[in-house]
């Protein structure tokens, strides 16, 4: 399946925040791939974050990343750097962006 999300960087934070995706930890890649997710994209438009993620199920997913020690601590350091940030709780599976033309 594809899900597309939507975040927002802090505008004084923008450079802080690319700065640590260059450097995401290698145990968080590893149980995202884990998860089953085939792809996993970010766009920056200003503060603007767009996500797209191929997975097999994004709800099994956030079920196994929510309290992973790992992704614990690296929403934490997110959470300082955005102001709309991603959901890994049983809501967030239904965060997605809805699909409103496809070709």
């Amino acid at each position: 399946m594809r899900i597309a999300l939507h975040t927002r960087v802090r505008a004084d934070r923008i450079e802080e925040y690319e700065a640590a995706h260059r450097e995401v930890p290698e145990e968080l890649t590893a149980a995202i791939r884990a998860a089953r997710v085939d792809s996993w994209t970010i766009w920056r438009s200003g503060g603007e974050l767009f996500h797209l993620l191929e997975c097999e199920d994004y709800a099994r997913l956030l079920a196994e990343l929510e309290h992973l020690p790992v992704n614990v601590a690296w929403q934490a350091r997110m959470a300082e750097l955005l102001d709309v940030s991603h959901d890994y709780s049983e809501h967030g599976a239904g965060a997605g962006l809805p699909v409103v033309w496809q070709l």
